[in-house]
């Protein structure tokens, strides 16, 4: 019989919870990531096309790039090991694939360490040399829990979703039930995603989603826009 998981602390839980908070000021809601410019030309604009697309992003580009680097960013920080977190870091930068996804992953990170700054007395010293990622950032912030890497996957990705329906509620526009339709839909569909994400060796990630960096370059033009990517 196989032994019964562990439960994560409760404090470990309640500060994942905050790390992946929309509520966090740290702008992740000024972000579509594409989807306004899918709703604006590519007609994604109910909500069974909105679940698809979320889902397909889901599953597609997350857990194939960001996903995966805070799986393997965690370990790190807890290692010490900067060689290693400086890679995944430069690998964020080096892979998005629009102006936009690079400004966003630089002014979410950028935003998160100063917050960070009131929170963790070492936080200041640690990015002094290390303009972070935003995932690499969000890794640091849950290493010092005892949340296993998966676990702070499973909050990053429900944060992720969460902004996202937020966009989607906004900009098709979609009723409060729809969107959290299609929030119950991520939810079940995230632990997979994790599952996969984490399995994945450095030379098996990859930020490669042609349609969407075409979006959002489009959506760097787009005439009327409520978000910033």
């Amino acid at each position: 019989m196989a032994d019964a998981p562990v439960a994560l602390p409760a404090s470990s839980l309640l500060q994942l919870i905050w790390l992946a908070s929309p509520a966090l000021p740290i702008g992740g809601f000024s972000y579509s990531e594409g989807l306004e410019a899918a709703i604006d030309g590519a007609g994604i604009t109910t909500e069974a096309a909105v679940s698809d697309w979320l889902a397909d992003q889901l599953h597609l580009a997350l857990a194939r790039a960001d996903l995966a680097v805070v799986a393997q960013a965690v370990p790190a920080w807890r290692q010490s090991d900067a060689a290693r977190i400086r890679a995944l870091n430069d690998w964020v930068f080096q892979t998005r694939e629009s102006a936009e996804f690079l400004l966003q992953t630089e002014q979410m990170g950028r935003s998160f360490v100063e917050w960070l700054k009131l929170h963790h007395a070492d936080a200041a010293a640690v990015f002094e040399t290390l303009p972070a990622s935003y995932p690499v950032a969000f890794a640091f912030a849950a290493s010092p829990t005892e949340a296993s890497a998966r676990d702070a996957c499973l909050a990053f990705a429900f944060g992720w979703a969460e902004n996202m329906i937020g966009a989607a509620v906004k900009a098709v526009p979609l009723g409060q039930s729809a969107g959290q339709r299609i929030l119950g839909r991520l939810a079940s569909e995230i632990p997979p995603a994790v599952d996969h994400a984490i399995t994945l060796a450095d030379d098996e990630r990859q930020a490669f989603s042609p349609m969407l960096a075409v979006l959002s370059a489009r959506h760097e033009t787009q005439y009327s826009r409520l978000f910033r990517s």
